[in-house]
């Protein structure tokens, strides 16, 4: 999945680098950015239990929409539901939950300070702007992308690992002109709809969805989310935000750098404004996960799109026990290999319950190599998801698996 969106959306564009930004931060990168002020989360606690729960997900499940609210509002939406906490006690008062995961940094115990674990793999991206725009001589409009870890001190975790306190995101920031940013906005959207069509995602099970006024973050001028239907209901796991230019102006007033921006062309200045994508690859590996997976009275099997199939094809002896059989098997298996195909090998059990097994992990070919084999150097090929089976010649293996990889 990494390498796919990396390929999509970095490699394809010509206007795209990257970087590795750092995970552990000093406080002012995070008070530049508003998180400390404002990146937090509303809380109930069960009074007699004293577990935790995001206020706002108890009133979803009683059917409030409940984004956005304060303490106060959230206090006066259980009382007039009378909700009570999943183990049916009284709740307590609704109160805010900093979200940011602090970590002491320092050699000695009693002078150690106070750092935090990135909440968001962005920021590294806005300063260093100024960097990575003077050191890659980039013109408006350009895009930094990242891929890599971001923490959060989540109240409740789950379902599974839909939201969890350790996480993978992946993000592109558009720095463009102030009035550029709508259309670089459409652009991502769009970006982001063709990229999941190459990983086979159920269209019916996306839709988009604009944030309202309450629901933004303090960043966000607009935000739209793109959301899937799991099994637990429609839930967002992508974002497509205008930020403005609120990320730049903060950083440059907080570090005293200058962010303007000067066309080489035109002599006009600007501070660029935004357009970020931004996903969560745990979310978007549950989303193919609960996409493709299939089931019915004779088998299960995932799916999954062949060009993020963990393996291409899987090679079978049809016997085991007969060497000239495994020979012929690991010959092909090699040779696939050694074109840099990810090829699983399997000579365990019957072949029926090889075929199976394969299904389960999302593998679009199953190869098998038997007696007719050894006499006209054909052999079978299955696929995955109809299980039909035809025979192909030995030389056109390769080239019939990666031609299919390439139609997704």
């Amino acid at each position: 999945l990494r390498n796919s969106w990396w390929t999509f959306f970095v490699h394809k564009q010509p206007n795209i680098v990257s970087l590795d930004g750092a995970i552990i931060s000093h406080p002012r990168v995070w008070e530049a950015s508003g998180h400390v002020e404002s990146f937090s989360d509303v809380m109930v606690e069960d009074t007699m239990t004293h577990k935790r729960y995001r206020a706002d997900h108890l009133l979803e499940e009683a059917g409030v929409h409940a984004d956005g609210m304060t303490p106060e509002e959230i206090d006066a939406q259980i009382q007039e539901h009378d909700l009570k906490s999943p183990d049916g006690n009284i709740l307590s008062k609704a109160r805010t939950f900093k979200l940011l995961v602090e970590v002491s940094v320092g050699t000695l115990e009693n002078e150690k300070e106070i750092a935090y674990l990135r909440g968001e793999t962005c920021q590294p991206m806005f300063y260093n702007f100024k960097l990575v725009k003077d050191t890659m001589r980039l013109k408006l409009p350009f895009g930094i992308a990242q891929i890599g870890k971001a923490f959060r001190n989540e109240i409740k975790v789950g379902p599974f690992i839909f939201r969890t306190r350790e996480f993978e995101q992946m993000e592109l920031e558009m720095f463009c002109k102030p009035e550029d940013v709508d259309e670089w906005f459409g652009k991502l959207k769009d970006m982001s709809r063709a990229w999941l069509s190459t990983l086979k995602v159920t269209d019916d099970k996306l839709r988009f969805r604009d944030q309202d006024f309450k629901e933004r973050a303090h960043y966000n001028k607009v935000a739209t989310d793109l959301e899937y239907e799991f099994p637990f209901g429609w839930k967002e796991f992508q974002g497509i935000h205008n930020r403005g230019d609120w990320d730049l102006r903060r950083h440059q007033e907080y570090s005293g750098e200058d962010f303007t921006y000067t066309d080489p062309v035109t002599g006009e200045t600007c501070l660029p404004h935004v357009a970020e994508y931004s996903i969560g690859l745990n979310r978007l590996m549950l989303v193919l996960v609960c996409d493709a997976y299939h089931q019915d009275d004779q088998r299960t099997w995932l799916a999954l799109s062949p060009s993020i199939a963990p393996y291409k094809a899987a090679v079978f002896p049809l016997l085991r026990n007969k060497p000239e059989l495994v020979e012929k098997a690991q010959q092909i298996y090699n040779a696939l290999v050694s074109e840099g195909m990810h090829v699983d090998w399997d000579d365990r059990g019957n072949i029926g319950k090889r075929y199976l097994a394969q299904d389960e992990i999302g593998t679009p070919f199953c190869l098998t190599v038997d007696f007719q084999t050894l006499e006209d150097s054909t052999l079978t090929i299955r696929d995955r998801d109809t299980t039909e089976q035809t025979r192909i010649a030995e030389s056109e293996i390769s080239s019939y698996i990666k031609d299919r990889i390439k139609i997704f």
